[in-house]
């Protein structure tokens, strides 16, 4: 039990699907082609993550809308007693519909990242095709919205629009920034400006993980001691664990046979790549232990498997 306390994942991201009804330029994390995990192998992954202690899951993708029984998926989520169950989006396949069957499922929470306000070669994710949609999700979702705006995917001040439109209609308003495949990232000097104008328009609720999205401008680098494996876990859709979506590498372990002593073991590797990291998600599951030493030196960054 204490060991449970000490390492079991806080956070575990589940891949229900790699296909995407979308291509945008900068993702690494999808296919066009890959069929959606069935029901039953995601209820055996939800069983094995209950049995390590996981506290919280969150469906992702791909484009988690595109598996047929992601309804089922979240209600088993549910019936398990995790605290919470999330879902990531793009939301272009929500209807007013479907939104009241997440309700009936009992969906906790939803991420939805906009990069922009007009489609350009790069994304269509952008608030020109959305507005409607977010407009119904607002008035239709009993659970909370985190929508974020995205810098680096379209001209900086578009992300600030995205973030006053959030927080205007009622979602929870968020910044993310663009990251590459090995999950680092730099800004120009333009997006740095709407980096600024965001973090001051969203107050106290910009900071995250020790404001380490400002370190890394400032200083160029924000070490923490990166807990993924652990206290953050990410599961393919083959089932296997990594340490991230930008660490699919060849040494992941099966979900089934993952066990307290791998989650011991992540817990205590520092990464090479913890430094530059801009994966809000790993930063935010490890900040609670950053007090614990880690015992195993620093491991270089997997290569990421490109989707597609």
């Amino acid at each position: 039990m204490l060991k449970r306390l000490l390492y079991s994942p806080f956070l575990a991201q589940l891949v229900v699907i790699r296909r995407c009804n979308l291509a945008c330029g900068y993702c690494n994390e999808f296919d066009d082609t890959s069929p959606p995990v069935p029901l039953e192998v995601l209820k055996a992954r939800l069983d094995r993550l209950k049995a390590l202690g996981t506290f919280s899951v969150e469906f992702t993708g791909g484009e988690p809308m595109m598996n047929p029984d992601i309804f089922d998926a979240i209600a088993y989520a549910r019936s398990l007693g995790f605290f919470k169950v999330m879902m990531i989006s793009n939301a272009f396949l929500l209807s007013e519909d479907r939104v009241r069957k997440l309700n009936d499922a009992g969906l906790q929470e939803m991420q939805v990242s906009v990069d922009g306000v007009q489609p350009n070669d790069v994304t269509v994710k952008v608030l020109k095709p959305l507005r409607k949609k977010l407009l119904t999700i607002a008035k239709t979702a009993k659970f909370p919205v985190v929508l974020s705006g995205v810098l680096g995917a379209a001209p900086p001040s578009e992300a600030l629009e995205v973030v006053r439109f959030a927080r205007d209609n009622g979602f929870r308003p968020r910044v993310l920034v663009l990251h590459d495949g090995s999950g680092q990232s730099k800004m120009s000097q333009a997006e740095r400006a709407a980096f600024d104008e965001i973090r001051e328009a969203l107050g106290g609720r910009f900071s995250e993980a020790r404001d380490y999205r400002t370190r890394l401008l400032e200083q160029g680098s924000a070490p923490f001691k990166c807990r993924a494996g652990s206290r953050y876990l990410y599961v393919d859709e083959f089932g296997v664990v990594h340490w991230c979506s930008q660490t699919r590498g060849p040494d992941g372990i099966p979900l089934e046979k993952y066990e307290m002593a791998d989650l011991v073991r992540a817990f205590d590797t520092a990464k090479s790549c913890a430094p530059a990291c801009t994966l809000g998600c790993v930063r935010t599951q490890s900040a609670y232990d950053e007090w614990r030493p880690q015992r195993i030196g620093p491991r270089a960054r997997l290569p990421v498997v490109q989707a597609g």
